[in-house]
């Protein structure tokens, strides 16, 4: 089995907050981080990490570039930390410079990443992605310093190749400094109940009334300020969730449901709980600023991430089994007509904006490709 070294060469694709501080805890740790960025000029050498504990950790990276001639070529492992709507240009952009040995990963995996890589990459290639993200990360200074608010007792990771998946599980703890469990297949990684029905029922109960012309003196904190209606509608988005996974080859526990996850009995448990978790304080909507304070922002990442790379795929699977899942239509029918794109027409997914989405019909031929490849 190939061994970990310090001298290893890792380049991390994205520059937002979790690139951040990947890019600043790998370097820190000695090992050769290169960043491929839209934005290089606003990045310094010198990236400064804070711990939850408030230790100060410093990481220099090696090179900086929008260009991937420049960070990719001698890429040991590359790494995204991208929204989905840059997955699938990424892979097409960088696919000429990689070595057939470099392995190519996403820490956030259900934005469609797996097809989408088996579509684009060379077939010589490995590739993984992780079922939840290493670390709950916040930008400090852009291209500066970042926080790390958070991070988990254990990762799940999944591996294209069978050959080398010990070797990049191994690799992988390494880099994260976070046990690494592997699991038997891409579906429990490509397929999550978490932030596409986490935000978006959040959104839902908040904003379905929402009046335009209202603005908000305070921008609401997503999490402390949680309720007993979101979390209903949520439990209610996953039980739909866990009747589409229970069709599908997933292993029982590998996706857990929303009350397992969370240690809950029932909605007023798991609002508790959700405000009562460290790492989440503090969050807000993202919401516009505006003359008075705040209104909704129907351009944020919430709906731009977790609607057409989030919701979608889990309402395409969802469809290809013929399975009922009227609230999660619900969420689509409303974020849809506040984000003005069509998606779903006449409870089918068949509308004009389908395309810039990262559902599975977009990279195969059909579902069944991948059920049975």
């Amino acid at each position: 089995m190939k061994k970990y070294y310090p001298e290893m060469k890792i380049c991390v694709c994205g520059g937002g907050a979790l690139g951040h501080v990947i890019s600043g805890v790998l370097a820190e740790k000695g090992l050769t981080v290169s960043l491929l960025t839209g934005r290089p000029k606003k990045w310094a050498t010198d990236i400064t990490i804070t711990l939850p504990d408030h230790t100060i950790k410093r990481g220099r990276l090696a090179r900086i570039s929008s260009d991937p001639a420049m960070v990719i070529t001698d890429a040991d492992y590359v790494i995204f930390c991208l929204p989905g709507f840059l997955i699938a240009q990424t892979l097409r952009k960088i696919s000429p410079y990689l070595k057939e040995s470099t392995v190519i990963g996403s820490v956030v995996s259900s934005n469609g990443f797996f097809w989408m890589a088996k579509h684009i990459l060379p077939r010589s290639n490995t590739y993984f992605g992780l079922q939840r993200v290493p670390f709950i990360a916040r930008v400090k200074e852009y291209g500066l310093s970042a926080e790390l608010k958070g991070f988990k007792k254990l990762l799940k990771v999944a591996v294209s190749n069978k050959d080398r998946e010990s070797e990049v599980r191994a690799n992988l703890e390494l880099f994260f400094g976070t046990p690494l469990e592997l699991l038997n297949s891409f579906w429990p990684a490509t397929l999550t109940n978490s932030n596409p029905l986490l935000h978006t029922a959040r959104l839902f109960v908040l904003f379905k009334n929402y009046v335009p012309g209202t603005i908000y003196e305070v921008e609401p904190l997503f999490y402390e300020q949680w309720d007993n209606e979101s979390s209903e509608l949520l439990i209610s988005c996953d039980e739909e969730f866990q009747r589409i996974i229970s069709f599908l080859p997933v292993r029982q526990g590998d996706i857990p449901s929303i009350k397992q996850y969370y240690e809950a009995n029932d909605a007023l448990s798991l609002t508790k709980k959700l405000q009562s978790i460290e790492a989440f304080k503090g969050i807000r909507l993202q919401m516009k600023k505006v003359e008075g304070g705040y209104v909704p922002d129907w351009n944020n990442r919430y709906f731009t991430e977790d609607i057409p790379y989030g919701l979608l795929i889990i309402k395409d699977f969802a469809e290809f089994l013929d399975i009922p899942v009227p609230n999660i239509d619900k969420i689509l029918l409303w974020a849809q007509d506040r984000m003005n794109k069509e998606y779903l027409v006449d409870g089918s997914l068949k509308g004009k904006d389908l395309l810039d989405s990262g559902i599975p019909r977009n990279y195969m031929n059909t579902i069944n490709e991948l059920l049975f490849e």
